[in-house]
């Protein structure tokens, strides 16, 4: 398969968007849960690299609790695409690295009147650096 590639119509929203990949561990952006509430689109749900689908209350929760206590997770990103979907709606996707575990990450970005809002993601796990084809 051929790595995918941004317009270039849409390198302005791509930049915009990798900024606050990976969400949910960057706290810079997102220090509170009020802070985390406001990003987020009241129905975003997600699917964990478990394969497990979670409710944007149990994502919020999750992350705030992670917020009281920090853990250091050091963590890369590369390989970023971004797609418009329809207007001021994007898919961004690529691949995160924590420690041994490598996903690939893709969410779902709608552009509103207060800032960007994260309407869904999923995380995959890669399994023993599949290929892509």
């Amino acid at each position: 398969m051929a790595k995918p590639v941004t317009l270039p119509e849409n390198l302005s929203v791509l930049e915009e968007l990798r900024r606050r990949e990976p969400i949910f561990h960057r706290p810079e952006l997102a220090g509170s849960r009020a802070e985390l509430e406001a990003m987020t689109a009241d129905d975003f749900w997600e699917i964990g690299a478990s394969g497990r689908r979670y409710s944007r209350e149990y994502v919020l929760e999750t992350v705030a609790a992670r917020l009281d206590e920090p853990v250091e997770d050091p963590w890369r990103t590369d390989d970023f695409h971004c797609r418009e979907l329809a207007a001021g709606v994007y898919l961004l996707t690529y691949t995160l690295l924590q420690g041994e575990r490598r996903t690939r990450r893709a969410t779902i970005w709608q552009r509103s009147a207060v800032g960007w809002k994260v309407v869904f993601h999923q995380g995959t796990v890669i399994q023993d650096q599949e290929l892509d084809t």
